[in-house]
């Protein structure tokens, strides 16, 4: 660095050699450009070779994630490709053996032959992108499995040895899964070993660029300490001589610089504080133009203008002020007294006035000319305590009032001949305005509607020309005002004494007052009860529709103490209607449209809902009466119908509901009616069912959460609260658990023991727990390292063969170390094939997750869990915890579990913990973590937020230093 600094210092220096035509090939390194151009040279060689270098190691590094990711990840799922090509020649095969026909049989055999050659595709491709000398010998292995179980096949279809059985196909089947098994585990611990040679390299490559950069930037420091002593000074002379150019000493003396860039800065100053000094006199100059410019602009102005000052003296004036003021233009001059001035103005016009009066007080008058035009002057105070006086020629706009006047006749001819009546009224209700159609719509003379009349007077004519039948007109305003009181927008209908109807509509005008309207509607109205009548209606048998039925059994329940509705459902009708054509499905509904109508009685209510489903409403009805009509409808319906030429038979089903023992609401009624119709067609068809309250409930019910849970997944419904785990000795946060929510848009928030169960039922759990473990380890990527994640997984989700590969994916999508996820299973999942269940553990507990045995001491609890599997932790249930203070035997066997983790090097969690108490047992008798409402409520992960990468610590132990966490009630 020295050297350059050296180098720099002989350049900038102007001796004798300076002057040598050498030196003035040198000349432009002197300038400031050309030093920093240097020092930019050499940080850019050094930053290249660094890119240079960096380029290559991420390159290397992105070959290994390529071979980790693009080669063994896509072996995994050739592998499982496999296992599905051999799950479907287990399954041809057991066709095979179902299957009687030969040909079939023959086409079967084909279907196996082909999976096999697909099998052994899917097992030499996995073998080529695992790269992996134990995944070679694993496929080798599965192939020869499956040999072995085709072999067996073949000699347990020809029967030629006795001892070949489905149970010894069934071993070999076996054996071929463990071998895929094998496959897959292979390929996927030699996809990490790549990742972590990738994640060497990196970190190697990141530690030396880091050097290097070091290294550059004190290079940089260096530079720019060299460059600072031979630019700052020169720069602190050229600012001192801005600022007193900026201060406005225009005669500040400017030095001549050198050659460089500071030189030529000296210079553009001077040049600048020449230019600022002609600027000014420009300005002045411009300043005495525009004040001429302001005069003929007065002058050619069409207004005339006086401006006065506060000592009453004409300022400035122009010509055509003169003009309108009727004055010599000699007299109106700068200076002249208004004193003086006023003994030559014109009377007429009233200007001595408006120069009297006082000085801020404004005023318009206008005034007609004697040559015909009419002007308009305006007097208005200024600022100084002078006043100014504008003259404007109005004649155009005198003449458009006259224009406007002319308007108005027009548009009264224009309202004459309206097809609405309209009247105006202002603010007080006083007629303004009315046409002849009003009149005519009411029938009543215009000579008798006088414009000043009261709206109350005008309804009074009306009724005097018998509109109204017996109302006053006292009552009809009555009612006009509440209607606009409670439906301002709408529009009111009245109806006449002779029937016609007139619809009204009350508008506010601007000015308060009001506008009315009135309009004939009666061929609109009985229009519109026509489309009324079919919009309740159905359009093919007459009989009224689902909406009219609901508002007739309305009315009936309010009639009647009992009734019964009977939803009856037409037996064979779809074969009728599909096989003989639509028109002649409609003639049949119409015939039994008629059969129904006359099955009742007269007060009986019949309908049609839709399709073939119809409805009946039996008043006063008791189950014996109901009985009979259901038996009567089935009869009158099983009998035989002639519909154009052809003999049909069809039947009947019906569910019945009686109120108001099945209901009190339409709706209800019919619902639990057609509960009832399922039923009876259930139990054979031509039968009816009265409803039972337990009559499928439950299944109901489990049917609609299901339906609102797959709307759920789809439409984002479900969420994670997490609740805070604690290191029970310290009382700090370790982690949180993931717990799921179900925000349902009607019912609020459900827990997971009412509709898990249902998504394992419906094959839903997969999807749910995929989402969870996503979510949550998304979300647990964003908080401080030293915070964990637990998520609870389903017997059923644990036993997919998906799950490894779920949450390898999602770890390196979310970038979550697999030591910060914990996943927690119950006994359950021991219940069924101990070695898968353990073999899956195991690749877990490979790939660095956790795993707790959850709800320990409540299921099962064997120990011999314990001894096959070694779990991270052990969660005591809260039922424990629950009777720690009230029963002594809850804490014996809360010591025990405690004891029994610490011999076999588990952790304790205990769950529920909700008073202190509680909390000073368990740490009496040692116990690692706890988690319950004490510590915190399960929150969204929108309340859960860290202000510090320190682990947080609870409040009732000490001040919360990392997390927002409020201690609520069980309750909340």
């Amino acid at each position: 660095m020295s050297l350059l600094s050296k180098a720099i210092e002989t350049l900038g220096r102007g001796g004798p050699a300076a002057r040598s035509p050498h030196a003035r090939l040198l000349r432009p390194a002197v300038t400031i450009r050309a030093r920093i151009a240097i020092a930019f040279l050499l940080f850019s060689v050094l930053i290249a070779g660094l890119g240079i270098y960096a380029t290559m190691g991420i390159r290397n590094a992105g070959l290994l994630v390529n071979k980790t990711f693009d080669q063994s990840l896509m072996s995994i799922n050739f592998a499982r490709a496999a296992a599905y090509d051999f799950a479907s020649m287990r399954a041809a095969f057991s066709r095979q053996w179902l299957e009687t026909d030969a040909a079939k049989r023959e086409k079967l055999e084909a279907e196996i032959r082909r999976l096999a050659k697909t099998l052994s595709d899917d097992l030499e491709i996995a073998v080529q992108r695992s790269q992996s000398a134990r995944a070679a010998a694993a496929a080798l292995n599965v192939s020869k499995a499956v040999e072995e179980w085709k072999a067996a096949r073949t000699r347990l279809m020809s029967g030629t040895q006795l001892g070949d059985n489905w149970e010894t196909l069934d071993g070999y089947a076996a054996r071929v899964d463990e071998q895929i098994d094998l496959l897959v585990n292979y390929t996927s611990g030699d996809g990490f070993l790549y990742r972590q040679s990738a994640q060497e390299s990196v970190a190697r490559d990141v530690r030396l660029n880091t050097g290097a950069t070091i290294l550059a930037v004190l290079f940089a420091i260096v530079i720019t300490r060299v460059l600072s002593k031979r630019i700052i000074g020169p720069v602190s002379a050229a600012s001192r001589i801005a600022g007193s150019i900026a201060a406005g000493k225009l005669d500040t003396e400017i030095p001549v610089a050198s050659g460089d860039e500071l030189g030529t800065l000296l210079d553009s100053m001077r040049s600048m504080r020449d230019n600022i000094k002609r600027m000014m006199d420009y300005e002045v100059s411009q300043r005495r133009s525009a004040q001429a410019r302001l005069v003929d602009a007065l002058e050619s102005s069409r207004e005339g203008v006086v401006l006065v000052d506060a000592d009453n003296k004409v300022v400035l004036a122009n010509s055509e002020a003169a003009s309108f003021l009727n004055v010599d233009r000699q007299l109106l001059k700068p200076g002249i007294s208004l004193a003086e001035l006023s003994h030559y103005v014109d009377a007429s016009i009233l200007l001595s006035r408006l120069l009297t009066a006082p000085k801020r007080e404004q005023e318009t008058t206008e005034v007609k000319l004697s040559d015909g035009r009419y002007v308009r002057i305006s007097r208005s105070g200024v600022r100084d305590g002078g006043f100014i006086l504008m003259c404007s020629d109005i004649t155009i706009l005198k003449t458009q009032k006259a224009s406007l006047a002319a308007a108005k006749s027009l548009l009264d001819a224009a309202l004459d001949n309206m097809s609405q009546g309209l009247c105006l009224f202002d603010e007080g209700d006083r007629l303004q305005v009315i046409n002849s159609r009003f009149c005519e719509i009411f029938r009543v003379r215009r000579d008798d509607i006088k414009p000043g009349m009261s709206f109350l007077d005008l309804l009074r004519a009306s009724v005097a020309a018998g509109n109204h039948g017996v109302r006053t007109a006292e009552e009809l305003l009555r009612e006009q005002k509440e209607f606009v009181r409670m439906h301002p927008d709408e529009g009111h209908l009245y109806e006449l004494a002779d029937g016609r109807i007139i619809a009204a509509v009350y508008r506010s005008t601007s000015d308060h007052g009001w506008v009315a309207t009135y309009e004939d509607v009666t061929e609109r109205h009985h229009a519109e009860a026509k489309i009324m009548h079919m919009a309740r209606h159905d359009a093919l048998t007459d009989l009224p529709n689902r909406l009219l039925f609901r508002e007739k059994t309305l009315q009936a329940l309010a009639q009647h103490k009992t009734l019964a509705v009977l939803f009856v459902d037409l037996d064979r009708f779809k074969s009728v209607n599909d096989t003989l054509g639509h028109p002649f499905g409609d003639a049949l509904l119409c015939a039994v449209t008629e059969r129904l109508q006359l099955a009742v009685r007269g007060a009986d209510i019949v309908a049609r809902l839709g399709g073939d489903e119809f409805a009946v409403v039996q008043l006063g009805a008791n189950p014996s009466s109901a009985t009979l009509l259901a038996e009567r409808i089935i009869g009158t319906l099983s009998e035989p119908f002639e519909i154009k030429g052809h003999q049909v038979l069809i039947g009947a089903s019906i569910g019945i509901a009686l109120a108001p023992g099945d209901g009190k609401d339409p709706d209800q009624l019919l619902k639990n009616a057609d509960m009832a119709l399922y039923r009876a067609k259930a139990d054979g068809r031509g039968t009816f069912q009265f409803f039972q309250k337990e009559m499928g409930a439950r299944l109901q019910e489990r049917r609609r959460l299901e339906l609102d849970l797959r709307k759920a997944i789809a439409t984002s419904q479900l969420a994670l609260y997490y609740q805070p785990i604690v290191e029970i000795a310290s009382e700090k946060i370790t982690g949180f658990e993931a717990l799921l929510r179900w925000n349902h848009p009607e019912k609020g928030l459900i827990m997971p023991d009412q509709f898990i169960p249902i998504a394992e039922e419906v094959g839903l759990i997969s999807s749910i727990g995929e989402w969870v473990i996503k979510q949550a380890c998304h979300d647990a990527a964003k908080w401080p390292n030293s915070m964990n994640v637990a998520i609870n997984l389903s017997a059923m989700q644990f036993r997919s063969s998906t799950l490894i590969l779920s949450i390898i994916s999602t770890l390196a999508a979310t970038g979550l170390s697999a030591r910060r996820l914990a996943l927690e299973i119950t006994e359950t999942v021991f219940l069924e094939d101990d070695k898968l269940v353990l073999d899956t553990l195991h690749q877990l507990r490979d790939l660095g997750v956790r795993i707790s045995l959850d709800d320990f001491g409540t299921g099962y609890s064997s120990l011999s869990y314990l001894r096959s599997f070694p779990f991270d932790k052990i969660k005591i249930d809260r039922s424990f915890t629950r009777e720690l203070q009230s029963k002594e035997d809850a804490v014996a066997i809360v010591r025990a579990i405690v004891q029994l983790g610490a011999s076999l090097g588990m952790g304790v969690v205990v769950e529920g913990v909700e008073t202190k108490e509680q909390l000073e047992i368990l740490k009496a008798e040692g116990c690692s973590e706890g988690q319950g409402y004490l510590f915190g409520v399960p929150k969204p992960i929108e309340e859960v937020t860290f202000t510090t990468k320190k682990a947080p610590k609870l409040a009732i132990a000490s001040s919360n230093d990392g997390i927002k966490i409020s201690v609520r009630s069980p309750s909340a």
